[in-house]
């Protein structure tokens, strides 16, 4: 596995997930709306313009990535990217979910850390199916905890998110 393949691959589905915290806010998904366990369907923290924000910017990710690295990968990067950006937030939101169903309001490890990008891995995986093997999907999966972990604290700390987690 070739590490900088590795961590240009991650980077479309790292910047849509870290962009929400800071260009997010407004409507939420859920619409205020409420499941039929009474609990809010998504969360305050889950608004339109963080989702389509978090996208667009995986997706500049990746167009620059493939403007950048046209012959370097095995697998068509821009797609690629548009696919994960696009699915680490749809796991986001459907890790929100879950923990809303399960009536957790605080940090569910490993869930908060890895909702992200095991959705974006699963959208990505039509067209990156020769990059994602259990090999580098146990390297992503354990990288992606620890960074997960160490940027939400720091985002934390500076202000950026509300909650470390």
């Amino acid at each position: 596995m070739d590490v900088l393949a590795l961590i240009l691959f991650l980077l479309p589905p790292y910047v849509a997930n870290a962009t929400p915290p800071v260009l997010g806010g407004g409507l939420r998904m859920d619409f205020s709306k409420t499941f039929v366990d009474g609990q809010p369907l998504l969360g305050k923290g889950k608004t339109w313009r963080g989702f389509l924000a978090g996208v667009s910017a995986g997706i500049i990710t990746a167009f620059i990535l493939d403007r950048l690295f046209p012959l370097f990968f095995s697998f068509p990067v821009f797609w690629t990217g548009v696919l994960s950006s696009l699915g680490a937030l749809v796991g986001d939101a459907l890790g929100s979910f879950v923990k809303r169903r399960l009536k957790v309001s605080g940090s569910f490890q490993p869930l908060d850390q890895l909702s992200f990008i095991i959705v974006a891995l699963v959208f990505a995986y039509p067209v990156a199916k020769t990059f994602i093997t259990p090999f580098v999907l146990i390297v992503v999966i354990v990288v992606t905890y620890v960074v997960h972990l160490v940027a939400n604290k720091v985002a934390y700390f500076i202000g950026v998110k509300e909650v470390p987690w």
